[in-house]
């Protein structure tokens, strides 16, 4: 029986969180795996990994098969990253085979294009600490912002989204964006199986389907550094689209969920940043 938007609908708390990005704010915190898909990214992937903490324990790069020395100029800034065989269908693949190497009690997930700043990892992190299990970035929140997004993705984001908050009950100013963070014992609970971009939509679809306590904090997006983008604006939204319909049909409660270590919550709970 599908569930009834007023069943699914649920009191959303707000919470004033001061996050600082500096290593103090996090100390004595779990480790944290940072997971990086890159294809051809040689002349970006300088950039992202100078600008990693060095409190990060772990950074994965997952490769698909660079002709232009990714994985060589990776090594080299980095000589202690891990490099991951990319499956080759697509970015959520790429996703999917870095989660699973992953070590770190926290799992971050980051482009390689330049256009996501390494050194926010500090507020998602602080915000795991907090006892929430997802923490999703957010362009339009306030502290957030972009210089990167077209007005069609913008329009075609926010319709999205509102799609979401509706079916789902939630409240989320943010949806296609790659910048998340998450517990890696929640990673059997959110089940992911998408190829492509949409699964930056399965992880807050599945999280909200399984309880998990959820937040955003917010994250300045740049144009990539250098290259063209594979995203594309109506093929990869329809995938988005399809994939909230099908989350939203299915029925609830993965017995999986039982195991995730946090308390179960039904919606979002927004951070407030200050001073970030």
């Amino acid at each position: 029986m599908v569930t009834t938007l007023q069943d699914r609908q649920v009191n959303i708390h707000r919470l004033d969180l001061v996050v600082e990005t500096e290593p103090q704010a996090i100390r004595n915190r779990p480790s944290v795996s940072l997971v990086i898909p890159a294809m051809n990214e040689a002349k970006n992937i300088p950039w992202v990994l100078l600008r990693v903490p060095n409190w990060v324990e772990e950074v994965i790069l997952v490769d698909g098969n660079s002709a232009d020395g990714t994985c060589d100029v990776a090594r080299a800034i980095r000589p202690d990253i891990v490099i991951v065989h990319d499956p080759g269908r697509g970015k959520g693949a790429a996703l999917r085979a870095g989660f699973n190497a992953a070590k770190g009690d926290f799992i971050v997930m980051i482009d390689a294009d330049g256009s996501m700043d390494p050194s926010e990892i500090g507020r998602f992190a602080a915000a795991l600490s907090s006892n929430f299990d997802l923490v999703k970035g957010s362009r339009f929140m306030t502290g957030g912002g972009s210089t990167d997004i077209t007005i069609l993705r913008r329009v075609g984001n926010g319709a999205l989204r509102a799609l979401l908050n509706r079916l789902y009950g939630a409240r989320l100013t943010d949806l296609c964006y790659g910048y998340c963070a998450f517990r890696r014992d929640c990673l059997p609970a959110l089940n992911l199986t998408s190829d492509g971009f949409e699964i930056e939509t399965e992880i807050a679809v599945q999280a909200l389907n399984r309880g998990l306590r959820i937040c955003e904090v917010p994250s300045d997006e740049s144009p990539r550094g250098h290259g063209d983008s594979n995203l594309n604006t109506f093929r990869d939204g329809l995938r988005v689209l399809r994939l909230m319909m099908a989350g939203w049909l299915t029925p609830k409660g993965n017995p999986l969920a039982s195991k995730v270590a946090m308390p179960a919550l039904r919606s979002p709970v927004l951070v407030d940043q200050h001073d970030c």
